[in-house]
């Protein structure tokens, strides 16, 4: 998770003029030109411009170069830089958050339920299959690499994990909102997504189901000891 610039790029809107801007440029349906956000809020050029240019280094605004009169060739004038609101998502939690991916995962159940997939099995394979897709297939690893391993990729999904003796334990639940209110459903789905990519590492280790305060309820441990 990129939280150094997702923080960074969420941060420059604490400025009062920067967010003012922001507001603006990302209210209109066109981009929008230095002197028209000026105008339009009652400021200097000079600090537009400073501000727009911070919110473009940010990633919060992205910029385009275009003649506003629609003329084209000699005697038409420069491209004006224009601005509008990146494509770039930004958000940041603490303890990080992941209610995007069990939504992916959620999504392709339904639609594999809708096909005909008995929905406890599409909940199940969707999970497991978007483990699958994170975790490199490599030669099968034991022990200490096997664990490395996947808490890299577990940490990567905000999982938190800490290997400790033989086994790792994942100290944050990404979908925790989720799992208080439904919580049979989102840690059969944790338990399915982390043994998906222990798979995907071709790891032997198994994800169980082991609940405890403060925690994710999934531990994983070598096959031999689950």
């Amino acid at each position: 998770m990129d939280l150094g610039a997702q923080a960074a790029g969420i941060g420059a809107l604490a400025d009062d003029t920067r967010r003012t801007l922001y507001e603006y440029v990302s209210g209109q349906e066109d981009a929008v030109g230095r002197e028209q956000a000026a105008t339009a809020l009652g400021l200097a050029l000079h600090n537009v411009t400073f501000h727009l240019d911070r919110l473009v280094a940010e990633g919060l605004l992205e910029v385009e170069y275009r003649r506003l009169s629609g003329r084209t060739g000699p005697g038409a004038g420069r491209p004006s830089k224009l601005y509008r609101r990146a494509s770039r998502e930004f958000a940041v939690s603490l303890p990080p958050r992941r209610y995007d991916l069990v939504g992916d995962i959620l999504a392709a159940a339904v639609s594999r339920a809708g096909a005909g997939t008995p929905l406890d099995q599409a909940l199940h394979d969707c999970a497991r299959h978007e483990g699958l897709s994170l975790g490199q297939v490599t030669e099968g690893l034991d022990g200490t690499a096997a664990f490395a391993g996947l808490a890299t990729v577990l940490s990567s999904q905000g999982f938190e994990p800490k290997v400790e003796d033989d086994e790792v334990v994942l100290a944050n639940c990404p979908f925790d909102a989720l799992a208080q209110k439904h919580t049979a459903l989102v840690c059969g789905l944790n338990q399915s997504f982390v043994q998906g990519v222990a798979d995907g590492l071709a790891a032997d280790v198994t994800a169980r189901l082991e609940p405890e305060p403060g925690r994710c309820c999934v531990k994983v441990r070598p096959t031999s000891r689950a």
